[in-house]
């Protein structure tokens, strides 16, 4: 399966092309469209953690703040939702249609309409599977599975004097995205070197704090002798903290705690000691993303493939950057 390697980085990040530019589309015998006049369709995700909340209201700022005129869809999580937005779009012309995945396959038909009516697309923060990378004109956001390999070198690191086995519980994010594919991958291909990580459970909690306490709770019934929490998200490892508390144990103590994300409620939960490990995932999407979208319009060509530049937090870095987290 092809798969695109993907969630992000505040404005004025440096952007990493990891292959060629696209030709890119939208422009005009008569100039340049000046941002008044350009109307861009947003298909969300949804509204499904703290992370997605952010990264809406940064991409929906940046475009107001551009003057661009941004149609925006809540997709509630639903690929038939996402589907159904982006063809409206296509039916309304819009100039660029820009949207994060809900999950990675299934788009060639609808992006081969897009493709058909001339209307670029560009990929936000998750990948899609399909061996036609000609139907979007570039992707931005994070290497997901560099992101999984982060959390799994943190916890060989941890365990590095332990003889012991350590056995794991991995929340997944939503069955079928990028994310949750790729941050699974790279977590398993680094503790695969050594047979006493064990990953005992691995079951969605659909990058929701509900879910990931749900599945917690049942998970440590079946599993008490668990060692470490690895979620693919912040939320569904604060999930986890109000599980592990109701069993009776401590959280980021008796059970360690590694997520990805770094909301300011996860890490807040790491400077307190009950996550111990954060890679970051940033949502800050949108000043980006318009200077994507200007480039396409007017002919311009863009890479690709632009990877955000991120970083890691331990429970004493958290506590230095939680008083100017942004999010």
């Amino acid at each position: 399966m092809k798969k695109i390697l993907a969630p992000i980085a505040a404005a004025g990040a440096v952007l990493l092309a990891l292959t060629g530019c696209a030709q890119s589309g939208g422009g005009s015998a008569d100039g340049p469209k000046d941002p008044s006049e350009i109307i861009v369709g947003f298909a969300q995700v949804g509204a499904e953690s703290g992370w997605r909340t952010a990264n809406t209201k940064d991409i929906q700022a940046a475009f107001e703040d551009a003057g661009i005129e941004l149609k925006f869809s809540d997709a509630q999580q639903k690929q038939e939702n996402q589907i159904q937005a982006i063809r409206s779009y296509i039916q309304q012309g819009v100039d660029v249609i820009a949207f994060s995945p809900v999950i990675e396959s299934g788009w060639d038909a609808v992006l081969k309409e897009a493709k058909d009516a001339e209307i670029p697309v560009v990929l936000t923060d998750r990948a899609i599977d399909s061996t036609d990378d000609s139907l979007y004109v570039s992707f931005l956001g994070s290497d997901f599975i560099e992101e999984g390999k982060k959390a799994g070198e943190w916890l060989v690191e941890e365990y590095s004097s332990s003889t012991e086995p350590v056995n794991i519980i991995q929340l997944e994010g939503t069955t079928g995205a990028a994310p949750a594919l790729d941050r699974a991958e790279g977590f398993a291909d680094v503790i695969a070197a050594d047979d006493k990580f064990q990953v005992v459970e691995s079951q969605t909690g659909d990058f929701t704090r509900a879910g990931g306490k749900q599945v917690t709770e049942a998970l440590l019934k079946s599993n008490p002798d668990v060692d470490v929490i690895y979620a693919h998200n912040d939320d569904m490892g604060l999930g986890a903290i109000e599980a592990i508390e109701a069993a009776g144990m401590v959280p980021g103590t008796d059970i360690k705690i590694i997520t990805v994300d770094a909301v300011k409620d996860g890490m807040q939960a790491l400077a307190d000691g009950k996550i111990n490990f954060i890679v970051e995932c940033s949502p800050l999407l949108g000043n980006q993303l318009v200077e994507i979208v200007e480039k396409v319009v007017a002919g311009e060509d863009v890479e690709k493939r632009i990877i955000t530049e991120e970083t890691t937090f331990t429970q004493e870095q958290a506590v230095e950057a939680l008083p100017d987290r942004k999010y």
